[in-house]
C-alpha cells in the first residue's frame, strides 16, 4: 500500500528501503489499523445516505442541492484525511524510533527532511485512494455527486491533505513513544474535527467559533473542499490558511526531528 519508488529508488539494504520493509511489516501486523480509517469514512457516507432520507432532498438554502452532494462528501474525505494524518502516520513514525530503525538511517546521508516528506508522499497517496474509493462507492450506491469544479478539488484534496499530514508528522516527532501517540493524535483531531464542522456545521457555529475555525486546518480544509462540490472557487484566506500550516507544522518537524 505504501511505497516510496517515486521518491528515490529502492536498494537492497538502502535507508529507504528499510523504512518501506519495515513499514509494510507493521502494516501486515495491524492491518485493522489502517483499514478502519479507510473503510470508516466510506461505511459512514453510505449508511447516512441510505439511512436518513432528509439527506436526499434538495435544502434552499444549499442553493437547491442536497446535503448528501455537498456537505456529507466533504465531511468524510476530511474525516478520512484526519484520521490517517493524526492517528496512523505518527505511531508508524514512532515505532520506527523505538524499534531502532531511525537510528540505524542516521548513520546514513539520508537528511531527516528527506525522510519525512517520504512518509508525507506515502499517506498522501493513502488519502488520495481513501477518497476515490469514498466517491467512486458513493456514486454508485447512494448518487453522491462529483464534486463540480474538480480541478479545484485536486488542488485543495493535495494541499489540505498535506497540511494535515505535516501536522501528523509534527506530533510523531514530539510523541514520547509509539504507546502514547495514539491517544495523543486522537486528543488533538477531535478538536479540530469539531472546527472542521463534524458535528456542528459551518453555519450554525457563533461568530466567533466561525472566526477559530477559518484559522485551523480543519476548518479551513473543510471549507476549501465544501466550496469544490459547490461548484465555486475556495476563498483565497482558507488556502492561505492550509499552507501556512503545512510551511509551520512541516518546518517545526524537521527541525524537532530526533532520530532517537
Amino acid at each position: 500500500m505504501t511505497t516510496v519508488s517515486s521518491v528515490a529508488p529502492l536498494r537492497r539494504g538502502s535507508p529507504l528501503a528499510v523504512m518501506a520493509m519495515t513499514e509494510v511489516k507493521l502494516l501486515l501486523r495491524d492491518p485493522a489499523a489502517v483499514i478502519f480509517p479507510l473503510l470508516l469514512p466510506v461505511a459512514l457516507l453510505l449508511i447516512l445516505g441510505l439511512g436518513i432520507p432528509g439527506l436526499r432532498q434538495p435544502m434552499p438554502e444549499l442553493g437547491g442541492q442536497r446535503w448528501l452532494d455537498t456537505q456529507l462528501p466533504a465531511t468524510m474525505t476530511l474525516l478520512s484525511a484526519a484520521l490517517i494524518a493524526l492517528t496512523i502516520l505518527p505511531v508508524v513514525l514512532a515505532t520506527y524510533r523505538e524499534s531502532g530503525v531511525l537510528r540505524r538511517m542516521s548513520a546514513t546521508p539520508a537528511p531527516p527532511a528527506r525522510l519525512l516528506a517520504v512518509q508525507l508522499v506515502n499517506y498522501l497517496v493513502m488519502v488520495i485512494v481513501a477518497t476515490a474509493v469514498m466517491i467512486v462507492l458513493g456514486r454508485m450506491v447512494v448518487g453522491i455527486a462529483v464534486p463540480r469544479s474538480f480541478a479545484w478539488f485536486v488542488l485543495v484534496l493535495l494541499l489540505g491533505t498535506a497540511a494535515l499530514l505535516a501536522l501528523g508528522l509534527l506530533l510523531a516527532v514530539l510523541v514520547p513513544s509509539a504507546k502514547a501517540a495514539p491517544g495523543i493524535g486522537t486528543l488533538v483531531m477531535f478538536p479540530l474535527l469539531f472546527f472542521g464542522g463534524m458535528w456542528i456545521p459551518y453555519e450554525t457555529m457563533p461568530a466567533g467559533l466561525q472566526r477559530i475555525s477559518d484559522f485551523t486546518v480543519t476548518g479551513a480544509f473543510s471549507q476549501t473542499l465544501r466550496a469544490t462540490w459547490y461548484g465555486t472557487a475556495p476563498q483565497p484566506l482558507h488556502l492561505a490558511v492550509l499552507a501556512g500550516w503545512l510551511l509551520l507544522a512541516g518546518a517545526l518537524a524537521v527541525r524537532l526531528f530526533r532520530w532517537e
